[in-house]
């Protein structure tokens, strides 16, 4: 069975990188959106095929999802064989219960939709792992926090790893393990989608310089609130590491008055562009060696991990 991989619009550069890893052309597609904001998708030739479709679902998320599932659907009725999502980033996963009673689940929603559309999913660091429990197919979730380690260990002398909050704090002892550092959280309160406060610290950091981890940056408000409790305590240097870097705004501007010493994303969406110093670390080797071991029908085990 021939492997077809096919590009969405949301994140040409990170298939193209995919491909080239895999070693494959990307196949023919069409997509053109209406000026009533309909879109009009199509395929090439993937009769027989086990096709990838690549296409996070970050901003602007109903227009990458809604195209994610008409690609999926133009490709089985293009005779594809097998049909694999591979999602870097998944929409809605931090809708995963109810806040208030009459609340629909954004999470499951969207669960059920891929799951309709797709022979499986591949995900990088969903915003929690009780997230595939909605999903009624197969789904791959990888990690990139091995990735993201290694790429920061040089810049590290004497750091403590901190969680900005309590749903990160596994994320901050597995960052730890790998880099042999301790590690420490802050505790904090969300009072709205963009404010945040920050209530105390667990751990020791003071004259510390400070790795803070998380699964996604969004606007902002989290990092922010973190680092300036982090440095009301004492700390000195402050990193950050994201897998997703949605960064919307104000994002930009709370991060740069920060004065990070560095802000690390991965490409699992299109990469930011303005003046904030980013640097990307890239999925293409990860989602290559996921895609090859499903191809080949081989077991995922040491790439999907403990998240």
């Amino acid at each position: 069975m021939r492997l077809a991989l096919i590009a969405g619009t949301a994140n040409p550069q990170l298939a193209e990188g995919l491909a080239r890893q895999l070693g494959v052309a990307l196949e023919s597609r069409v997509v053109e959106r209406f000026p009533d904001g309909e879109l009009g998708v199509a395929v090439g030739s993937v009769r027989g095929a086990d096709v990838y479709l690549v296409q996070p679902t970050g901003p602007p998320v109903h227009d990458n999802l809604v195209e994610l599932l008409m690609l999926a659907d133009a490709a089985r009725r293009a005779g594809a064989a097998r049909v694999t999502g591979v999602v870097p980033y998944v929409a809605y996963a931090r809708h995963d219960r109810r806040g208030a009673e009459g609340e629909s689940i954004g999470g499951r929603v969207v669960a059920d939709g891929l799951s309709r559309a797709l022979d499986r999913v591949v995900a990088v660091d969903l915003h929690t792992a009780a997230l595939e429990g909605f999903f009624g197919c197969p789904i791959e979730h990888l990690s990139a926090i091995s990735l993201l380690a290694e790429r920061v260990r040089p810049l590290l002398t004497e750091h403590v790893v901190v969680a900005p909050d309590l749903g990160a704090v596994k994320r901050a002892e597995r960052f730890a393990r790998i880099l042999g550092l301790p590690s420490a959280s802050v505790r904090k309160q969300r009072w709205s989608a963009r404010q945040v406060e920050a209530l105390g610290i667990d751990g020791d950091v003071r004259g510390l310089g400070v790795l803070l981890v998380d699964d996604m940056i969004s606007t902002g408000a989290t990092v922010v609130a973190a680092t300036n409790a982090l440095r009301a305590a004492g700390v000195g240097r402050v990193i950050v590491a994201a897998t997703h870097g949605l960064l919307v705004p104000p994002a930009a501007e709370r991060l740069a008055a920060l004065q990070l010493e560095s802000l690390l994303v991965t490409d699992s969406l299109t990469p930011p562009t303005g003046t904030l110093p980013v640097t990307l670390v890239s999925l293409a080797a990860l989602l290559a060696d996921a895609v090859g071991r499903l191809h080949r029908d081989a077991p995922l085990a040491e790439l999907v991990g403990t998240h």
